[in-house]
């Protein structure tokens, strides 16, 4: 029986087969490339001095697909050191050492043929009990080995990632009719706490279930806009966030996707479905094949359904007239029903609200939602046992808010399947029978437990791992200690609280700092630890930008300085407390949220955390104690003696900041001395919450002691003076302005300890206390505020 996967092979150094061998050496997993022999030697490679039998020529495919992992943008790496997990070479001189493998994955080209080639070859050398898998997107994994013996059928599956496998969360397993049951289980539980996917257990049909349902949508809402002479910019209008889809809708997806890639999967349906209605939905249309033929086909190739054009102006986005297949400005959609389910507050209301108003927009938004409830619970049990599998489906690997059974219920079952009735569509009969036994949706909830229906009426609950913690839910629980308007504090389980943030964007207010001090005297009392944890969109975005703007033009500098030094304190009383405190953060962790989380005992990020300490972009340096507390981090580990020349160190930490570094991932925050060896990491977001606990249970466990106040030795003048001589051939060099070259100033004068001799020995409060008088003086800077009024106005910095 397995128990962990320490070496994987993928075949296939492809898009998709170098994202997966990437990700896997993400989670510290050895990964042997492999990919087949070129065929001919290019002139390149004879210019190289390359011939038929060398090494680097076999071995080409994977090792270029190895290198332009490098190069990829977004990086599938968390770091660069993880390439270094990664082997390379070619399945004719390198198949033999897949039998020291734990896994073996198959990512070629999506041909039956030349799978069950390829695993008649895998076979000869497979380890009896190594796992094989196939990451095909719709092939039948019954026929790839069909002429395989029944031992390996039994350890093999399909296992579907979704592109790019480091960010789209959704696994697709898929097993063969042979497969061990143990096997399944196994890849279940290891995919989704090891690789952090989401997992759904799918069926051997056609496309499996995103892609089954997902590309039945886009078809729909082609069919739909065709029909009704809409153009492509008001379709990515009606499709996007407004249904609970991602910003990119329908068409900016496809071009992400890539048309050719798209045409493909449609057509696998078209040509594997029995049903003559179906067929027809997933019958490619002429203009579609017209774009294929004429390599219009997205991002790939620089034009589809939009292509960027540079003119005098800069950049213009074009937008496709599917017509005339020629290109046109773009012309802002407006639609009555739009505008008013714009105004909603809460998706399921503007979902209704669209869909309810008898306008072009509504008609056609119902039309496309329409279609996809009826179609997915047609698809059951055909595609997914249940409900829940498709809903999860569609939202881990397509990015939906609501999969279609919850949209349904957002809708209202009842009324919409009356509507529908009404324009003459056929209800599923378990629909139907749902609804006459007096059961109006499709979830429920009842003593805190969510229940689905299934196809025969009963009521099933919905399992999860034990390593899930809904905050939403335990609050509904009553588990709320206390609270205020941004931030709550909660029980959640083994004498562990947690302190969420729910202000605005989470960002830090005076609310927040209250509501950690009641915290900590609230744990101390009467908890072993607290997290420092939410489940917004991000942990936090720093600070409350508009309050300080006000103040700042108000001339309130006693008022900032109280709220500056009030963050301050709060910072030191979280680093010294007597009971562990875990910060859990993820996504977005800039500024003040970075720096509520460095003084914490330790840091449990996810692995997609993007942390930085980037107050330069708004005019100013931390405030919360980020300058003092990353210069910590980076001196602590070497300044053991007393003799060690700190400059090097210094500017780490002054480059960090005065270039407003943000972390790629978890990872690489450790490389910008963010986060250090006491910190950790979670791959499976969902899983943050449980394991910061379990951290914050281990400190305990293990007898924690508070940090004990200790001095700091500084570069002093001397050192600023090295600083600002970098600062002045910045400044020369014209990469800063005037500006930026003031606030880098302010910023090495913090560092750097004042002014003050070398190697000097300073308090962590003589620090902060030049921390704050320069935050202040720079908030009182017109430019300063220009900064911010532009951020909080546009979303970006500003250069002035």
């Amino acid at each position: 029986m397995m128990t962990n996967i320490r070496k994987a092979v993928v075949i296939g150094s492809g898009v998709m087969g170098s994202g997966i061998a990437a990700h896997l050496a993400n989670v510290g997993i050895k990964t042997l490339l492999l990919d087949i022999v070129p065929h001919v030697l290019t002139e390149d490679d004879r210019k190289k001095g390359l011939t038929e039998d060398s090494l680097s020529f076999r071995n080409k495919f994977a090792r270029t697909a190895k290198e332009s992992m490098l190069k990829a943008k977004p990086s599938p790496l968390y770091s660069r050191e993880d390439i270094d997990l990664i082997s390379v070479g070619n399945i004719d001189d390198h198949l033999s050492q897949i039998s020291d493998a734990d896994w073996i994955i198959e990512v070629i080209v999506e041909n039956l043929q030349a799978k069950q080639e390829l695993f008649r070859k895998i076979e000869q050398y497979w380890n009896p009990g190594t796992i094989v898998s196939s990451n095909t997107s719709g092939v039948s994994i019954e026929a790839m080995v069909e002429q395989c013996q029944e031992p390996f059928r039994k350890c093999f599956l399909g296992t579907h990632f979704f592109n790019p496998p480091r960010y789209m969360k959704l696994l697709e397993i898929i097993p063969h009719p042979d497969t061990e049951p143990q096997i399944i289980s196994f890849m279940k539980e290891f995919s989704e706490t090891k690789l952090g996917r989401g997992v759904v257990i799918a069926k051997d049909t056609p496309n499996f279930i995103a892609n089954r349902i997902g590309t039945y949508g886009l078809m729909v809402t082609i069919e739909e806009m065709l029909k009704r002479e809409l153009t492509v910019e008001q379709v990515d209008e009606l499709t996007g966030t407004v249904l609970g889809r991602p910003k990119s809708a329908t068409f900016r997806t496809l071009d992400m996707v890539g048309l050719d890639t798209f045409v493909s999967v449609a057509n696998n349906v078209y040509e594997n479905v029995a049903d003559e209605a179906e067929k027809a939905v997933f019958q490619v249309p002429d203009f579609l094949q017209q774009m294929v033929k004429a390599r219009m086909l997205g991002d790939k190739t620089r034009r589809g359904f939009y292509q960027k054009i540079r003119n005098e102006k800069g950049t213009d986005i074009q937008v496709l007239d599917y017509n005339e297949l020629q290109y046109r400005s773009k012309l802002k959609p407006s639609f009555p029903s739009l505008e008013q389910a714009k105004s909603m507050k809460k998706l399921p209301e503007k979902i209704r609200t669209l869909l309810f108003t008898k306008d072009v927009a509504g008609e056609f938004a119902w039309a496309i939602t329409k279609r996809v409830l009826l179609y997915s619970a047609n698809k059951i049990p055909e595609i997914a046992d249940d409900l829940v599998a498709i809903d999860q489906a569609m939202k881990w690997g397509f990015n939906w808010e609501l999969g279609p059974f919850e949209l349904w219920d957002a809708l209202g079952v009842r009324e919409s399947v009356a509507r529908m009735k009404q324009e003459g569509e056929v209800i599923p009969t378990w629909v139907d029978a749902m609804l006459e036994s007096g059961q109006a949706s499709f979830y429920t909830k009842e003593k805190q437990q969510t229940f689905y229906i299934t196809l025969s009426g009963d009521m099933s609950s919905i399992q999860e791992s034990e390593k899930i913690i809904h905050l939403a839910k335990l609050k509904e629980q009553n588990n709320i200690i206390f609270k205020n308007s941004g931030a709550s504090l909660i029980d959640i389980g083994d004498d562990v609280a947690c302190l969420e943030f729910h202000s605005p964007n989470n960002a830090i207010g005076a609310d927040i700092i209250q509501m950690v001090n009641r915290s900590l005297d609230e744990v101390s009392k009467n908890y072993r630890g607290l997290v420092i944890g939410n489940q917004g969109k991000n942990f936090c975005v720093g600070a409350n930008l508009m309050m300080l703007l006000m103040e700042a033009q108000d001339e309130n500098w006693f008022e900032i300085e109280q709220i500056v030094k009030a963050f301050q304190d709060m910072t030191m009383a979280v680093k010294y407390f007597e009971k562990p405190v875990v910060a859990a953060p993820f996504a977005m962790t800039l500024g003040g949220g970075t720096e509520i989380c460095l003084p914490t005992a330790s840091i449990q990020a996810a692995a997609e955390t993007y942390m930085g300490l980037v107050e330069v972009g708004v005019g100013l340096i931390p405030g919360g104690g980020g300058n003092k507390e990353l210069l910590l981090r980076n001196i602590e580990s070497v300044d053991v003696d007393g003799v060690v020349d700190l400059q090097p160190f210094v500017n780490r930490t002054f480059e960090a900041i005065g270039m407003a570094k943000v972390s790629t991932s978890a990872k690489d925050a450790k490389s910008l001395g963010i986060l250090t060896y006491k910190d950790r990491t979670s791959v499976n977001k969902e899983h943050l919450l449980y394991d910061a606990k379990q951290n914050v249970l281990a400190l305990s466990a293990s007898g924690f002691k508070p940090r004990q106040p200790k001095k700091i030795r500084v570069v002093g003048a001397p050192g600023e003076a090295v600083m600002k001589l970098g600062i002045y051939q910045m400044k020369c060099s014209g990469y800063i302005s005037e500006h930026d070259e003031k606030i880098a100033k302010k910023l090495a004068h913090v560092l750097a300890g004042g002014d003050i001799a070398a190697n000097s020995y300073v308090t962590e409060q003589y620090l902060l206390d030049l921390e704050r008088e320069a935050f202040i003086s720079l908030c009182g800077e017109i430019k300063t505020q220009q900064r911010i009024q532009h951020m909080l106005l546009k979303g970006k910095p500003l250069r002035n």
